[in-house]
This record gives structure tokens, C-alpha cells and sequence, in this order.
């Protein structure tokens, strides 16, 4: 379950300074440690693997950071215990996707062969379902 799942724009997060502090400014750093809470204002893909939320610290100024490197907060302030167990998939479709392989081709006639596009495209899908 992401971030997405649990969270949307406007909720408070609290950032964990010590998972993200080296890639971080002065003056982010200061307000963080005046204040670790800030509001989601939007969400962005970090590196293809993930989501990670842009926050408006209590300076007022605006940061992104990785969806591990922060704490959902509950109405009242509290921090929401993260799930970290992997979700267990039951779904046939999966498990015919998970035993699919690709193996890269290298001769123009299998790259060019529409069986081979479609596994390939296939198996390139698995990923974002």
C-alpha cells in the first residue's frame, strides 16, 4: 500500500530529519527543527519506484521528499504505524505476469516478431498494475 492509498493533499506528515537531512539545505534543516510537520501539496514520482510528497514547512517554503523519509500523522496529531508487511496478491492475473521472463533478442527477426513485442510489453506492464 503507497502513500496515495493513505493520504492526500492537505494532510499533515511529519518528517523524519535523520533519513534526509544530508540532502537537505540550511535553512530547510532550521525549519525542521523548529517544526518536523509540514502539509502535503502534491505528490511526485521520485525515481520511477516511488512516490514521494512536495511539503510546506512551517518557514513556509516548500520541499520534496521520499515517501520513506516521512510519517503519516492521524487527525490528532499522532503518528500512523507504518504496515511494512508485503501485501500478499491472490489475483490469478498476477501470478500468470510474476512467471512470465523476458529475454532481450538480439537478431532484427525477433525483434521485429510481434509475439516477442507483445511479451516484452507484457512483462514491462507487470510492474505498474
Amino acid at each position: 500500500m503507497s502513500i496515495l492509498d493513505k493520504t492526500k493533499i492537505g494532510n499533515s506528515v511529519k518528517v523524519n530529519l535523520e533519513l534526509s537531512k544530508d540532502r537537505l539545505n540550511k535553512e530547510i534543516i532550521s525549519a525542521l527543527n523548529i517544526s518536523s510537520v509540514g502539509k502535503i501539496r502534491d505528490f511526485r514520482i521520485t525515481d520511477g519506484k516511488g512516490i514521494g510528497v512536495i511539503l510546506q514547512l512551517s518557514n513556509g517554503k516548500e520541499q520534496w521528499f521520499f515517501e520513506n523519509e516521512i510519517d503519516l500523522l492521524d487527525e490528532n496529531g499522532n503518528v500512523i504505524k507504518k504496515n511494512n508487511a508485503p501485501t500478499e496478491n491472490n489475483n490469478l492475473l498476477f501470478d500468470i505476469l510474476g512467471g512470465l521472463k523476458y529475454e532481450n533478442k538480439n537478431k532484427v527477426s525477433e525483434l521485429v516478431n510481434p509475439i516477442n513485442f507483445f511479451i516484452w510489453l507484457v512483462v514491462s506492464s507487470k510492474d505498474i498494475f
